[in-house]
Protein backbone atom coordinates (compact mmCIF):
# COMPACT_ATOMS: atom_id res chain seq x y z
CA UNK A 1 0.00 0.00 0.00
CA UNK A 2 1.50 3.39 -0.87
CA UNK A 3 1.50 5.87 1.93
CA UNK A 4 -0.31 8.58 2.05
CA UNK A 5 1.14 12.30 1.28
CA UNK A 6 3.09 13.95 4.38
CA UNK A 7 0.09 16.28 5.06
CA UNK A 8 -2.65 14.12 3.62
CA UNK A 9 -3.52 12.57 7.46
CA UNK A 10 -3.72 15.82 8.81
CA UNK A 11 -6.15 17.62 6.00
CA UNK A 12 -7.79 13.86 6.45
CA UNK A 13 -8.31 14.90 10.94
CA UNK A 14 -9.34 18.14 9.82
CA UNK A 15 -12.19 17.42 7.69
CA UNK A 16 -13.55 14.50 10.22
CA UNK A 17 -13.65 17.07 12.84
CA UNK A 18 -15.40 19.56 10.79
CA UNK A 19 -18.27 16.59 9.69
CA UNK A 20 -18.57 15.84 13.14
CA UNK A 21 -19.23 19.18 14.31
CA UNK A 22 -21.81 19.45 11.38
CA UNK A 23 -23.59 16.25 12.34
CA UNK A 24 -23.89 17.35 15.84
CA UNK A 25 -24.93 20.82 14.95
CA UNK A 26 -27.83 19.72 12.65
CA UNK A 27 -29.48 18.59 15.32
CA UNK A 28 -29.84 21.68 17.50
CA UNK A 29 -33.45 22.70 16.06
CA UNK A 30 -33.85 19.15 18.06
CA UNK A 31 -34.65 15.89 16.21
CA UNK A 32 -38.66 15.44 15.92
CA UNK A 33 -40.19 13.35 19.37
CA UNK A 34 -37.34 14.85 21.10
CA UNK A 35 -39.75 16.63 24.31
CA UNK A 36 -41.96 13.45 23.79
CA UNK A 37 -38.61 11.30 24.55
CA UNK A 38 -37.43 13.75 27.54
CA UNK A 39 -41.19 13.40 28.83
CA UNK A 40 -41.15 10.23 28.91
CA UNK A 41 -37.76 9.70 30.72
CA UNK A 42 -38.88 12.32 33.22
CA UNK A 43 -41.91 10.17 33.74
CA UNK A 44 -40.22 6.86 34.05
CA UNK A 45 -37.90 8.89 36.89
CA UNK A 46 -40.52 10.00 38.58
CA UNK A 47 -41.96 6.77 39.01
CA UNK A 48 -39.19 5.23 40.25
CA UNK A 49 -38.00 3.31 37.07
CA UNK A 50 -34.64 2.89 35.65
CA UNK A 51 -33.66 3.94 31.86
CA UNK A 52 -32.04 0.69 30.71
CA UNK A 53 -29.53 1.87 27.68
CA UNK A 54 -28.82 -0.38 25.48
CA UNK A 55 -26.53 -0.87 22.04
CA UNK A 56 -23.85 -3.12 21.01
CA UNK A 57 -20.24 -2.60 19.82
CA UNK A 58 -19.90 0.84 19.91
CA UNK A 59 -22.80 2.30 20.35
CA UNK A 60 -22.87 -0.08 23.38
CA UNK A 61 -19.27 2.25 24.61
CA UNK A 62 -21.78 5.34 23.99
CA UNK A 63 -24.45 4.13 25.96
CA UNK A 64 -22.40 3.34 28.75
CA UNK A 65 -21.59 7.00 29.20
CA UNK A 66 -25.19 8.26 28.29
CA UNK A 67 -26.38 6.04 31.08
CA UNK A 68 -23.50 7.77 33.32
CA UNK A 69 -24.80 10.62 32.93
CA UNK A 70 -28.25 10.03 33.37
CA UNK A 71 -27.22 8.48 36.98
CA UNK A 72 -24.59 11.73 37.63
CA UNK A 73 -27.96 14.26 37.18
CA UNK A 74 -30.64 12.17 39.11
CA UNK A 75 -31.89 9.68 36.64
CA UNK A 76 -31.48 6.27 37.57
CA UNK A 77 -30.06 4.07 34.94
CA UNK A 78 -27.98 1.30 34.07
CA UNK A 79 -26.47 0.06 30.98
CA UNK A 80 -27.77 -3.54 29.59
CA UNK A 81 -25.98 -5.73 26.89
CA UNK A 82 -28.16 -6.96 23.98
CA UNK A 83 -26.39 -10.72 24.04
CA UNK A 84 -26.06 -11.20 27.97
CA UNK A 85 -29.71 -9.79 28.29
CA UNK A 86 -30.97 -12.88 26.40
CA UNK A 87 -29.30 -14.72 28.91
CA UNK A 88 -30.48 -13.81 31.86
CA UNK A 89 -30.14 -10.01 31.94
CA UNK A 90 -34.13 -9.55 31.33
CA UNK A 91 -34.91 -10.07 34.67
CA UNK A 92 -33.21 -6.09 35.00
CA UNK A 93 -36.38 -5.24 33.23
CA UNK A 94 -39.52 -3.72 35.17
CA UNK A 95 -42.70 -2.49 33.66
CA UNK A 96 -41.67 1.18 35.02
CA UNK A 97 -38.82 0.92 33.14
CA UNK A 98 -37.52 2.96 29.83
CA UNK A 99 -35.78 1.53 26.99
CA UNK A 100 -33.29 3.60 25.31
CA UNK A 101 -31.39 1.44 22.60
CA UNK A 102 -28.93 2.84 20.23
CA UNK A 103 -27.95 1.61 16.74
CA UNK A 104 -26.90 3.57 13.67
CA UNK A 105 -28.33 1.27 11.21
CA UNK A 106 -31.43 0.66 13.17
CA UNK A 107 -30.89 -2.91 12.23
CA UNK A 108 -28.70 -4.70 14.66
CA UNK A 109 -30.06 -7.90 15.37
CA UNK A 110 -29.09 -8.41 18.67
CA UNK A 111 -30.92 -4.56 19.91
CA UNK A 112 -34.16 -5.37 18.08
CA UNK A 113 -34.48 -8.79 19.23
CA UNK A 114 -34.33 -7.64 22.59
CA UNK A 115 -36.16 -4.84 21.88
CA UNK A 116 -38.95 -7.16 20.41
CA UNK A 117 -39.39 -9.12 23.40
CA UNK A 118 -39.52 -5.54 25.30
CA UNK A 119 -41.84 -4.13 23.32
CA UNK A 120 -44.43 -7.37 24.31
CA UNK A 121 -44.04 -6.59 27.72
CA UNK A 122 -44.94 -3.03 26.98
CA UNK A 123 -41.75 -0.95 27.94
CA UNK A 124 -41.64 2.32 26.33
CA UNK A 125 -38.85 2.33 24.00
CA UNK A 126 -36.46 5.16 23.25
CA UNK A 127 -34.54 4.45 19.90
CA UNK A 128 -31.38 6.56 18.25
CA UNK A 129 -30.75 5.18 14.57
CA UNK A 130 -29.25 7.02 12.06
CA UNK A 131 -31.47 7.83 8.57
CA UNK A 132 -34.68 9.10 8.83
CA UNK A 133 -37.36 7.42 6.59
CA UNK A 134 -38.12 9.18 3.12
CA UNK A 135 -41.78 9.47 2.52
CA UNK A 136 -43.45 6.37 1.75
CA UNK A 137 -40.03 4.54 2.80
CA UNK A 138 -40.30 1.83 5.74
CA UNK A 139 -38.74 2.78 8.84
CA UNK A 140 -35.61 0.47 9.89
CA UNK A 141 -36.33 -2.29 12.00
CA UNK A 142 -35.37 -1.10 15.28
CA UNK A 143 -37.41 2.70 14.90
CA UNK A 144 -40.58 0.37 13.96
CA UNK A 145 -40.36 -1.35 17.78
CA UNK A 146 -40.23 2.66 18.89
CA UNK A 147 -42.43 3.97 21.38
CA UNK A 148 -40.41 7.38 20.23
CA UNK A 149 -37.84 7.12 17.33
CA UNK A 150 -35.07 9.42 17.38
CA UNK A 151 -33.00 9.81 13.90
CA UNK A 152 -29.34 11.61 13.51
CA UNK A 153 -30.32 12.69 10.20
CA UNK A 154 -27.17 10.78 9.25
CA UNK A 155 -26.66 8.89 5.74
CA UNK A 156 -23.32 7.66 6.70
CA UNK A 157 -20.45 8.32 8.43
CA UNK A 158 -17.23 10.68 8.43
CA UNK A 159 -14.41 10.47 5.74
CA UNK A 160 -17.15 8.39 3.78
CA UNK A 161 -16.71 6.34 1.38
CA UNK A 162 -13.04 6.21 2.19
CA UNK A 163 -13.17 5.10 6.20
CA UNK A 164 -16.23 3.30 7.59
CA UNK A 165 -15.35 3.36 11.01
CA UNK A 166 -17.91 4.44 13.39
CA UNK A 167 -17.26 8.21 13.64
CA UNK A 168 -20.02 10.75 13.41
CA UNK A 169 -22.84 8.49 14.10
CA UNK A 170 -21.42 8.15 17.70
CA UNK A 171 -20.47 11.47 18.36
CA UNK A 172 -23.77 12.95 16.91
CA UNK A 173 -25.35 9.79 19.37
CA UNK A 174 -23.31 10.77 22.29
CA UNK A 175 -24.34 14.46 21.79
CA UNK A 176 -28.32 13.35 21.52
CA UNK A 177 -28.14 11.34 24.52
CA UNK A 178 -26.16 14.33 26.43
CA UNK A 179 -29.08 16.59 25.33
CA UNK A 180 -31.89 13.94 26.33
CA UNK A 181 -29.95 13.56 29.82
CA UNK A 182 -29.84 17.41 31.02
CA UNK A 183 -32.95 18.18 29.20
CA UNK A 184 -34.62 15.67 31.50
CA UNK A 185 -32.98 16.79 34.31
CA UNK A 186 -33.53 20.40 34.16
CA UNK A 187 -37.43 19.55 33.39
CA UNK A 188 -37.06 17.62 37.07
CA UNK A 189 -35.57 20.69 38.28
CA UNK A 190 -32.15 19.27 39.06
CA UNK A 191 -29.59 21.55 39.93
CA UNK A 192 -25.48 21.73 40.52
CA UNK A 193 -26.07 21.57 44.38
CA UNK A 194 -27.89 18.09 43.06
CA UNK A 195 -25.19 17.39 40.85
CA UNK A 196 -22.26 17.55 43.84
CA UNK A 197 -23.76 15.10 46.03
CA UNK A 198 -23.58 12.72 43.51
CA UNK A 199 -20.24 13.70 42.22
CA UNK A 200 -18.04 15.00 45.18
CA UNK A 201 -15.07 13.42 44.18
CA UNK A 202 -12.43 14.50 42.00
CA UNK A 203 -11.87 18.56 40.74
CA UNK A 204 -15.14 18.48 39.69
CA UNK A 205 -16.45 17.83 42.75
CA UNK A 206 -14.49 20.54 44.66
CA UNK A 207 -15.48 22.95 42.28
CA UNK A 208 -19.05 22.39 43.36
CA UNK A 209 -18.20 23.01 46.99
CA UNK A 210 -19.54 25.91 48.66
CA UNK A 211 -17.04 28.55 49.24
CA UNK A 212 -17.23 28.17 52.54
CA UNK A 213 -16.47 24.47 52.97
CA UNK A 214 -13.20 25.02 51.69
CA UNK A 215 -12.14 28.34 53.19
CA UNK A 216 -9.79 27.80 56.39
CA UNK A 217 -10.20 31.50 57.70
CA UNK A 218 -13.45 32.00 58.63
CA UNK A 219 -15.96 33.91 61.16
CA UNK A 220 -15.91 30.85 63.76
CA UNK A 221 -11.78 30.22 63.06
CA UNK A 222 -9.05 32.22 62.53
CA UNK A 223 -10.88 34.92 60.29
CA UNK A 224 -7.97 38.15 60.75
CA UNK A 225 -10.58 41.33 61.21
CA UNK A 226 -9.00 44.92 62.67
CA UNK A 227 -11.54 48.03 62.62
CA UNK A 228 -10.20 50.62 59.44
CA UNK A 229 -9.90 53.38 62.53
CA UNK A 230 -7.00 51.90 64.26
CA UNK A 231 -3.06 52.14 63.00
CA UNK A 232 -1.15 49.71 60.92
CA UNK A 233 0.89 48.57 63.88
CA UNK A 234 -2.16 47.72 65.96
CA UNK A 235 -4.13 45.92 63.48
CA UNK A 236 -1.19 43.56 63.26
CA UNK A 237 -1.42 43.14 66.85
CA UNK A 238 -5.10 42.97 66.91
CA UNK A 239 -4.93 39.52 65.16
CA UNK A 240 -1.35 38.35 66.15
CA UNK A 241 -1.52 35.12 67.88
CA UNK A 242 -5.19 34.48 67.51
CA UNK A 243 -4.39 31.28 65.48
CA UNK A 244 -2.08 28.76 65.02
CA UNK A 245 -1.76 30.02 61.23
CA UNK A 246 -0.96 33.10 60.19
CA UNK A 247 -3.37 34.43 57.52
CA UNK A 248 -2.24 35.99 54.41
CA UNK A 249 -4.31 39.40 54.90
CA UNK A 250 -6.32 41.31 57.11
CA UNK A 251 -9.79 42.72 56.33
CA UNK A 252 -10.66 46.17 57.29
CA UNK A 253 -14.12 46.78 58.67
CA UNK A 254 -16.46 50.20 59.77
CA UNK A 255 -18.31 50.65 62.42
CA UNK A 256 -21.12 48.81 61.43
CA UNK A 257 -18.98 45.67 60.74
CA UNK A 258 -19.09 45.99 56.92
CA UNK A 259 -16.07 45.17 55.27
CA UNK A 260 -14.40 48.10 53.87
CA UNK A 261 -10.87 47.35 52.51
CA UNK A 262 -7.78 44.77 52.99
CA UNK A 263 -4.64 44.84 53.96
CA UNK A 264 -2.37 41.49 52.60
CA UNK A 265 1.42 40.71 53.37
CA UNK A 266 2.31 41.73 50.74
CA UNK A 267 1.23 45.56 51.78
CA UNK A 268 2.99 45.59 55.18
CA UNK A 269 6.31 44.25 53.12
CA UNK A 270 6.29 47.25 50.62
CA UNK A 271 5.01 49.83 53.54
CA UNK A 272 8.07 48.93 56.00
CA UNK A 273 10.20 49.12 53.00
CA UNK A 274 8.65 52.21 51.69
CA UNK A 275 9.03 53.78 55.18
CA UNK A 276 8.95 52.25 58.57
CA UNK A 277 7.17 55.16 60.12
CA UNK A 278 4.05 54.81 58.39
CA UNK A 279 3.57 51.30 60.67
CA UNK A 280 1.68 54.38 62.74
CA UNK A 281 -0.51 56.05 59.79
CA UNK A 282 -4.32 54.46 60.24
CA UNK A 283 -4.46 51.51 58.35
CA UNK A 284 -7.64 52.57 56.62
CA UNK A 285 -5.02 55.18 54.26
CA UNK A 286 -3.19 52.26 53.17
CA UNK A 287 -5.32 49.31 52.59
CA UNK A 288 -6.78 48.09 49.25
CA UNK A 289 -10.43 49.52 49.42
CA UNK A 290 -12.90 48.31 48.07
CA UNK A 291 -11.45 44.83 47.42
CA UNK A 292 -13.15 42.09 44.87
CA UNK A 293 -15.05 39.96 47.27
CA UNK A 294 -17.24 36.63 46.76
CA UNK A 295 -20.34 36.13 47.93
CA UNK A 296 -20.93 33.31 51.21
CA UNK A 297 -23.10 31.16 48.99
CA UNK A 298 -20.80 31.04 46.68
CA UNK A 299 -19.19 28.03 44.90
CA UNK A 300 -15.18 27.07 44.45
CA UNK A 301 -15.71 27.42 40.74
CA UNK A 302 -16.78 30.96 41.21
CA UNK A 303 -13.53 31.57 43.22
CA UNK A 304 -11.71 29.79 40.65
CA UNK A 305 -12.90 32.26 37.84
CA UNK A 306 -12.15 35.00 40.70
CA UNK A 307 -8.95 34.08 41.07
CA UNK A 308 -7.35 33.64 37.62
CA UNK A 309 -9.19 36.30 36.43
CA UNK A 310 -7.71 38.88 38.36
CA UNK A 311 -4.77 37.05 40.09
CA UNK A 312 -5.97 37.37 43.50
CA UNK A 313 -4.53 35.80 46.02
CA UNK A 314 -7.10 36.36 49.12
CA UNK A 315 -10.17 36.89 48.68
CA UNK A 316 -12.88 38.42 51.57
CA UNK A 317 -15.79 36.29 51.18
CA UNK A 318 -19.41 38.34 52.76
CA UNK A 319 -22.81 38.00 53.74
CA UNK A 320 -25.98 39.54 52.28
CA UNK A 321 -24.96 42.72 54.49
CA UNK A 322 -21.71 42.86 53.27
CA UNK A 323 -20.12 41.56 56.37
CA UNK A 324 -16.55 39.72 56.33
CA UNK A 325 -17.28 35.73 57.23
CA UNK A 326 -14.06 34.00 55.82
CA UNK A 327 -10.93 34.77 53.97
CA UNK A 328 -10.24 32.33 51.11
CA UNK A 329 -6.72 32.24 50.29
CA UNK A 330 -5.22 30.73 46.82
CA UNK A 331 -3.59 27.88 48.39
CA UNK A 332 -7.31 26.75 49.79
CA UNK A 333 -7.85 26.52 45.54
CA UNK A 334 -4.46 24.91 45.08
CA UNK A 335 -5.06 22.38 48.16
CA UNK A 336 -8.12 21.05 46.04
CA UNK A 337 -6.02 21.22 42.94
CA UNK A 338 -8.55 23.40 41.51
CA UNK A 339 -5.94 25.74 40.57
CA UNK A 340 -1.78 25.09 39.61
CA UNK A 341 0.72 26.45 42.81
Amino acid sequence: MTPPKTTEHLELASRLLREEAAAVGAMAELPEGFAEAVEIIDACARAGGTVLVTGLGKSGHVGAKISATMASLGIPSHLVHPTEAAHGDLGRFRSSDLVLALSFSGKTAEVVALCGLLRQDGLPIVTITGKRPADGEQADPLSRLATVPLYLGLKHEALHPRFSAPTASTTATLALGDALAISAAARRGFTDADFARRHPGGALGGALRPVMDIARCTIHDHLPVAPESVSVIEAQHAVQNKSGRRPGAILLVDDAGKLTGIFTDGDLRRLVLRDRGELDRPIGDVMTRNPRTISSDALARDAVALVLEHRQDEVPIVDGDGKPVGLLDVQDLVALKLVEG
